[in-house]
Order: structure tokens, then C-alpha cells, then sequence
């Protein structure tokens, strides 16, 4: 945390009223409720080092290289950073996200903020530049200890006090590709800061082609993840010829000032707001139109057909859309899923190869559609 005293933000967490009650009682009690609060400030600070950050895009150009960064409604982002901190919500599609959207906010001119993801990323080299460069906040997301979730939301609060903190509404990313249900951990800790200047801006990004597509639609049918060192393993095996545009699309700022942290009303529904717009938001691409309108052995006049009904859906649902016609859609994302091994073409037909990654794709705007299918029944 450039600028920021450590020792400071450890003593704001010890002394709000939230961790503070965990220190009364006997002095066996309090003197153990410390040393655990302790622990976990201690894995849970972070440093960035905006300089050696910048600089990251040198060596990881062999990945950058690969994706074309499209930016929507920047002005939103600069509008929102004008009035104080923010808190960045996002949807999660990949680990690319924690390389795209802090370089959407730096291309910007504002300064990427800290990143709240999963502690199993911190471990060997990728956990030290995290720790010391990038400036990410470990989580323990399956945690269920008062003390530990107690002293994260105290943490997160007074970061914000300090610095813009970017976290991911749905946790994890998607394995089955859908957007998740938000978790309400994190909104609760931004809930707890200064909120008269503290705003949050929902933010989507979405890929024509998600680099460990393979990865994560296997994990969702087996229900279980990989070891992170191995999946990096095969991120880097898919990554040969992989080619991608990564719409990262930002929305308004909603101030924070008129929402009551004790009030589990306010949380839920601020909760349900932002995780609604960051649906808007997400960009529709090629690919997923086509996932969505294929049957098996169709051929691409009635593939077309299908998918301009589809667009003509997801207009009234006021999707953010990609493409406005049929035929463009199809030639993109026909090519795009031929490419990646998920669909063949066959004479006049087309055949899908791999069943459970086109669902995957499909499955990245099933909230758009079944929200037209909930109006209508």
C-alpha cells in the first residue's frame, strides 16, 4: 500500500468497535482473540508498488499480446474517481480479470485499486508479486470463523479509508459460465467505511473466447477444483494460438451514503442492485449468441435465423450487444467456436465437437434470457 503505514491501518482494525469486543473478557480469552486477529491482519496486508506495477506489462506482454482490451464508458470511471474512493464490483470470468480490468482502470489514469481474491493464488512466485507488487488482498472465501470474517470486513473498511479496492460480486469465477448469485461479505465491509465520499461502480468484463474455458466447464460438471499450480499448467497448453477481445464495460456510481450497514434490507437489495447492472452490462459477443440459438446438424441459414430472433430478445431485455444482425454474430462466433475445437463445420451443417464448453458460453447470458422468460410468464 503505497503510502500507507501498516502499523496504522492494523491499529484503526484493533480498535473499531466491531473487533474491539473480541478483546474483553479474561485476559486468557482477550490475549488469544488478539493473537488470531494479529495472524490475520498479517496475511491479509498487502503492499503495491505502482511503479514495479506498471512495469509488469513488459514480461507479461506474451499474454497481453494475445487479448485486444475494449473499454466502455471510461467517463463513468473518471466521473465516480472525481468523488473519493470507490469500490470496483465486477463480474469473474478468468484470471485474466486481474490482469484486464486494474489495466482498464490504469489506461484510465486511475490508479488501480487493491484486489480482494482467493488465498489459494497466493502461494510460490505468483503469491510474492501479488503480496508485493500488485497489491491483492488474500480472502478466505470458504471461511466461516466470526473472528476471521470479523477482522476481513474491519481490514477492507479501512483500506478504504485509504485506497480503492476492486472485489468480484460472485467470489470464485463461474465454472459453469452463468453469473452467480453475489456474495455480500465484501459489500458489507464498504458498507462499514466512510461512506459520505465512498461510492461503488459496477463493472463487467466478458471474453469472445475465455482462456480456461476448457478448465472451468470441466470442473463445473466433476464439481470440484483443480490445484492452482496445476491449471496454470493448462492455462499455459491453451494459451497456444489463443486470440481474444475483452470488453471491460463500466457502469454508474451508486453513493453510498444513503444505505444503513446494520440494516440486512439494505445490504441484500444493494447487493441484488449492483449484481442487476453488472448483467446489463456484460458484453454479448458472437460467441455466446451462437451457444445459445445452436441444435445439433444446423445449418447456418437457420443458425442466422435463430440468432437474429435471439438479438431481437435481448434488445428488450437492453442487453449490451456485440453485434446488431444475425449474420454478423454467426460469422464471428461460428468461426471463433471453430477455432477453439467447439464446433465443426460439415458441408452445409454444422456439428458441435464439445458439448459441455458450448453450454459453458451459452450459459454467460442465461440471466439476459431468462429474465425475458420470467416477463413473460
Amino acid at each position: 500500500m503505497h503510502g500507507v503505514n501498516r502499523d496504522d491501518v492494523a491499529a484503526a482494525v484493533l480498535a473499531r468497535e466491531d473487533v474491539a469486543k473480541y478483546l474483553k473478557g479474561t485476559a486468557s480469552e482477550s490475549g488469544d482473540a488478539r493473537a488470531r486477529i494479529t495472524g490475520y491482519l498479517d496475511e491479509l496486508q498487502t503492499t503495491q508498488r505502482y511503479r514495479f506495477y506498471r512495469a509488469l506489462q513488459h514480461p507479461l506482454y506474451p499474454i497481453l499480446r494475445k487479448v485486444d482490451r475494449i473499454y466502455e464508458h471510461g467517463e463513468l470511471a473518471l466521473e465516480a474517481a472525481a468523488h473519493g474512493h470507490v469500490v470496483w464490483v465486477s463480474n469473474h470470468k478468468s484470471h485474466l480479470d486481474y490482469l484486464v480490468e486494474p489495466l482498464a482502470l490504469d489506461d484510465q489514469r486511475i490508479r488501480p485499486p487493491l484486489i480482494a481474491a482467493g488465498i489459494n493464488l497466493f502461494s510460490g512466485p505468483l503469491g510474492l508479486l501479488h503480496r508485493h507488487v500488485t497489491g491483492a488482498i488474500p480472502i478466505r472465501r470458504n471461511s466461516k470463523d466470526p473472528l476471521y470474517l470479523t477482522t476481513l470486513r474491519a481490514y477492507v473498511a479501512e483500506i478504504l479509508r485509504r485506497q480503492d479496492v476492486l472485489y468480484y460480486a460472485e467470489g470464485g469465477r463461474s465454472y459453469s459460465g452463468e453469473l452467480k448469485a453475489p456474495k455480500t461479505g465484501l459489500l458489507q465491509a464498504a458498507l462499514a467505511a466512510d461512506r459520505a465520499s465512498l461510492s461503488i461502480v459496477p463493472m463487467a468484463v466478458a471474453y469472445d473466447i475465455v482462456l480456461e474455458d476448457r478448465i472451468l466447464a470441466s470442473q463445473a460438471t466433476k464439481k470440484r477444483a483443480r490445484p492452482f499450480a496445476q491449471e496454470l499448467a493448462e492455462m499455459v497448453r491453451y494459451a497456444v494460438g489463443y486470440r481474444t477481445r475483452a470488453f471491460v464495460t463500466f457502469g454508474k456510481r451508486i453513493a453510498l451514503a444513503d444505505f444503513d450497514p446494520e440494516s440486512r434490507h439494505d445490504v441484500v437489495a444493494l447487493a441484488r442492485r449492483v449484481q442487476h447492472e453488472i448483467g446489463l452490462l456484460y458484453k454479448v459477443l458472437p460467441t455466446a449468441l451462437v451457444a445459445t440459438a445452436i441444435k445439433p446438424q444446423i445449418t447456418r441459414r437457420e443458425l442466422t435465423g435463430r440468432v437474429e430472433e435471439l438479438i431481437g430478445v435481448l434488445k428488450e431485455q437492453q442487453a449490451n450487444l456485440a453485434v446488431a444482425h444475425g449474420r454478423q454474430a454467426v460469422d464471428e462466433g461460428v468461426e471463433a467456436l471453430i477455432e477453439r475445437g467447439v464446433l465443426v463445420s460439415e458441408r452445409q451443417h454444422l456439428r458441435i465437437r464439445d458439448r459441455i464448453v458450448l453450454r459453458y458460453y451459452a450459459r454467460t447470458i442465461e440471466h439476459l434470457v431468462q429474465s425475458r422468460r420470467r416477463a413473460v410468464h
